[in-house]
């Protein structure tokens, strides 16, 4: 009797999903990138923030819409294909992996540099070839060890974050650290008040802002493979918007009330200089290691996400047909190796590569994380167009204000497009994303002409 294809197993639930994007969202960037949206707006910067929240909700919320009603597609590349065609399945599946391989290079290089501030005499190359490998092991064993070693990557993080946040209104409301006298928070609008670069330079540090949020996407990978995805999907994307906003709004209020806005990054992460406030010296080590469980927190969720999406292309006829394989335990073992293959071959290059070229590759990064928010959106709005008032009704977890809402997402993100063009360093991602884009094109013509690959896209 023939044995049933073995498929993705259902192992995560919602503290692991909740714990996935939130952990994708909070990382480095925080601890050492924020510096730089607060020098171009200052505390203004509080409200950029709270706009890209709300941004990354409504993007969100799109996801889980879709997730919710068709759990078993497994990814936005498949809602692309699905609302509004082929190609921007093919486009947005491929762009998606593209972004993540540069997103860990990035994830990976830095994780051999954070090692070697405790360990200077080991040569980098060691500490990379060592978190591949003990990434790669971890989602090669099933999907619920995955999920409970992101958790607690992302356990430490948030409890790092919320001990600071708790330490600086020690510092602001009674003085800990500081002799007993309060900050209080007039640094909020005594270095030349709250807009101090004016209402612009808010609205210009949006471009910033924005990508510090990358990484929320991951929710519309999980679907298939969550358990229960009809109530943990909701849930958790209910409730990690908010707490995204606690931690980015709550942490950047508490650093700019006790530092002046105009001193934060000039002498190190804000992070350290506030646990050294209150005499704890060793909150450069302490912080190096968060940064390290970040790193691999980020490496993690990225192997996932590529594996997961080229599981998904293979099926949809737009990748090798070898990464739809599945083990026993439900991973895509092909594809979380060949990502494990790519990221070492990929850091070897970083290092040999000129700088400039690297940078044309790793802008790619800036153009397909906007591109991949616009197609779920337009995604979404193509999906209730295909939906009668009666469907509309019965959806599990609508968006609210429908595709109205989508359409002013969209409309924001190509705003932000145009302040990427605006500014000089981040406008090469553009040029970079057209010629990705031709390249795809000519890749897509190639797969459609290729004997079979018809009858594999439905």
């Amino acid at each position: 009797m023939q044995q049933p294809p073995v498929t993705l197993k259902r192992g995560l639930t919602t503290r692991h999903i909740r714990f996935m994007a939130l952990g994708s969202a909070i990382g480095t960037g925080l601890f050492y990138g924020s510096a730089d949206a607060i020098q171009m707006a200052g505390p203004s910067v509080l409200l950029a923030y709270l706009i890209g929240g709300i941004v990354a909700y409504i993007i969100m919320r799109a996801l889980g819409e879709m997730s919710v009603h068709n759990p078993s597609a497994g990814s936005f590349s498949r809602y692309a294909q699905d609302n509004l065609g082929p190609l921007a399945g093919y486009i947005t599946g491929w762009t998606y992996c593209f972004e993540i391989l540069i997103v860990a290079i990035a994830d990976v290089t830095a994780f051999g540099i954070y090692m070697s501030v405790w360990f200077p005499a080991v040569p980098h190359w060691v500490w990379v070839l060592g978190v591949v490998l003990f990434i790669g092991a971890i989602n090669l064993l099933n999907v619920k060890a995955f999920g409970e070693m992101e958790f607690w990557f992302s356990f430490f993080k948030v409890a790092t974050i919320i001990a600071m946040i708790l330490a600086g209104v020690g510092i602001i409301v009674w003085g800990f650290g500081n002799g007993g006298q309060p900050t209080g928070i007039h640094n909020l609008w005594t270095h030349g008040g709250f807009f101090s670069h004016g209402f612009l330079g808010m609205i210009l540090s949006l471009q910033m802002v924005m990508f510090a949020y990358g990484g929320i996407e991951i929710i519309g990978i999980t679907a298939g493979e969550a358990s229960e995805p009809e109530k943990s999907i909701p849930k958790a994307i209910n409730s990690v918007p908010w707490r995204i906003l606690v931690f980015y709004v709550g942490t950047l209020l508490v650093i700019m009330s006790i530092f002046p806005w105009n001193e934060v990054g000039t002498a190190g992460s804000p992070f350290v200089l506030t646990f050294q406030k209150l005499g704890i010296p060793t909150a450069a080590g302490i912080l190096n290691f968060v940064v390290i469980t970040a790193s691999l927190s980020a490496i993690n969720s990225d192997v996932f996400g590529v594996g997961r999406m080229l599981h998904g292309m293979a099926g949809q006829g737009y990748a090798p047909k070898m990464f739809a394989r599945v083990s026993r335990q439900g991973i895509p073992w092909i594809t979380v190796l060949v990502m494990m293959f790519a990221l070492l071959i990929a850091v070897y290059l970083n290092y040999i590569m000129p700088e400039n070229i690297f940078l044309v590759i790793a802008s790619l990064a800036t153009f397909a994380t906007v591109w991949v928010w616009i197609m779920i959106l337009c995604s979404q709005m193509a999906f209730r167009r295909r939906l009668g008032p009666q469907q509309v009704k019965a959806l599990a977890f609508p968006m609210p204000g429908g595709v109205l809402t989508s359409a002013a997402g969209v409309a924001f993100l190509l705003f932000i497009i145009g302040l990427i063009g605006y500014f000089p360093t981040t406008r090469i991602s553009l040029y970079a994303g057209g010629i990705w884009v031709v390249l795809l094109l000519l890749g897509y013509g190639f797969t459609r002409r290729r004997p079979g690959d018809a009858a594999s896209i439905s």
